[in-house]
């Protein structure tokens, strides 16, 4: 332990005197008329991938490049640099004869993190690989602290996260990550378009934290003197647009909810919210399993991913289990037999389950959901449609046809964890509103995640809105299981962290 701390304070002073240096060498440039910081635009013609798949067209030919040096072995009067651009790795050779000893000591001068542009003639090493023979080149921005060193990286997982910018430098994967969630963000949107889908913007901050079940965000309006929540879900407003004679809508971006952090969960995530009128909540399985699976096949070339060395198949048709069938088959509870609350509590006291309220105050329903997440949830591995909600804790869905004790709602796991919720969506106001008032009543039994009323909506509601169905995807966790990440704040570029001391 004594050496390991003696090793990080050597490593830390070292760095410490790399920093200093960087900045007697910008001190001695800005002296000398040459401040990096002063240029103000470069016109690169080429990009590294550009030149690399033209390289026939190229050959002989002059481009010029830009980037950050990333590495450099340029000993006496000629040697190899790489610099690297968005598109990847372009080798680069100096040599004295062609920029003079002035120039090439400049070259030499500069540190491995600073960004440089080159122009250069365009050849093949005899190795084979595509390089640019440099002619001239520009200092564009100074490195004033030095990046990690190269074969270790960035491991501390804290600092990865704080630093993102040097996480990205170092580690191609994690550039690979956010790739890969740029491709399925526009694949999500390009899905939707070609069904029909117009996307929206609805409000972030709302007098009303409604929607879902979920603590808010509270904040003040100081103008109108009232209190706001940042939203925790969009799936109200949308409702209205469907009142308003938009068909098929979606809102995809940033909701907050007030909750813990761990590997599933940051307190701001990225969702896509869809309504479809005419349709119910099997048309969203639909939609959910081709919308995934397509994206898997996009972004990794199959509907197969190996996560966290487990292999998931995303290729519809998903499973489909009822709540009712799930706790039967893994918590060996039959509960189309259960007929009371008085019994229903039993099996909670029989089996140790935990609740916000005293359990008293607990009913089938709530046992029933608890059980499921004790027992079930873990073994939706392949990826699988949870349906059938009981009415009590879905009050946004129309209840089950034929069985009225139920609604038409699912959820969808994969590795035992939600990733999507849906309904066949409560068009009756009369009822949307005994279903608000009984979630006051929930609150007042201590669930402050119960839903509030929402007066606007329920007026929406009056007007008239069509049979819907809809449907919330948790865009994060997509992104998880698409790119094998073990924790949400690997696909976060900026997850929420606690500020240092």
């Amino acid at each position: 332990m004594a050496n390991e701390e003696l090793n990080i304070k050597q490593l830390e002073a070292k760095f410490n005197e790399q920093a200093l240096l960087r900045r007697r060498k910008l001190a001695d440039l800005q002296e000398a008329g040459k401040d990096p910081f002063d240029v103000y635009k470069v016109t690169r013609t080429h990009t590294s991938d550009q030149v690399k798949e033209n390289f026939e067209e190229l050959e002989g030919k002059d481009v010029t490049v830009a980037g950050r040096l990333m590495s450099k072995r340029v000993q006496g009067k000629a040697g190899f640099s790489d610099v690297h651009d968005r598109f990847g790795k372009m080798q680069l050779y100096i040599k004295i004869d062609d920029v003079g000893e002035e120039k090439i000591k400049e070259y030499k001068s500069f540190d491995i993190g600073d960004f440089v542009s080159i122009t250069g003639m365009v050849f093949k090493t005899k190795t084979g690989e595509v390089s640019v023979h440099i002619k001239d080149f520009q200092l564009l921005a100074k490195s004033l602290k030095p990046l990690p060193e190269k074969w270790h990286g960035l491991k501390d997982p804290d600092l990865k996260y704080r630093q993102r910018e040097v996480d990205l430098i170092m580690n191609q994967t994690v550039r690979e990550t956010f790739l890969k969630r740029t491709a399925i963000v526009s694949g999500i949107r390009a899905f939707l378009d070609k069904r029909g889908y117009l996307e929206v913007e609805t409000p972030i901050l709302s007098p009303i934290a409604g929607g879902a079940a979920a603590r808010p965000f509270n904040t003040h309006h100081n103008s109108l003197d009232i209190n706001m929540y940042l939203r925790i879900a969009t799936e109200l407003y949308l409702k209205r647009l469907i009142v308003g004679g938009f068909e098929k809508v979606y809102d995809m971006g940033k909701n907050f909810r007030n909750e813990g952090i761990d590997v599933r969960h940051n307190p701001e995530f990225t969702m896509i919210e869809l309504y479809e009128a005419y349709a119910d909540y099997n048309d969203m399985m639909e939609i959910t399993e081709n919308l995934v699976s397509e994206l898997c096949q996009k972004v990794n070339g199959t509907t197969k991913v190996s996560y966290q060395g487990t292999e998931i198949e995303f290729a519809p048709p998903w499973r489909r289990i009822t709540m009712v069938d799930a706790v039967k088959e893994y918590a060996g509870i039959d509960f189309n037999t259960i007929k009371t609350d008085e019994e229903a509590r039993a099996i909670a006291e029989e089996k140790h389950l935990k609740f916000k309220k005293d359990l008293n105050n607990c009913s089938k329903a709530d046992i029933l959901n608890s059980l499921f997440e004790e027992f079930a949830e873990e073994h939706m591995i392949q990826p699988t449609f949870v349906c059938d909600y009981p009415t009590e804790i879905s009050p946004l869905t129309k209840k089950k046809r034929g069985n009225p004790e139920y609604t038409e709602r699912f959820e969808g796991f994969v590795f035992g964890r939600e990733i999507c919720n849906a309904y066949s969506e409560l068009n009756d106001p009369i009822v949307q509103r005994e279903r608000f008032m009984q979630q006051l009543k929930e609150r007042d039994l201590g669930d402050d995640e119960a839903y509030m009323i929402d007066e606007e909506f329920l007026n929406a509601l009056e007007i008239g809105m069509p049979p819907t169905g809809g449907l919330g995807i948790g865009i994060d966790r997509i992104v998880m299981f698409l790119t094998d990440a073990a924790s949400i704040r690997d696909v976060l570029l900026f997850p929420t962290m606690k500020p240092l001391a």
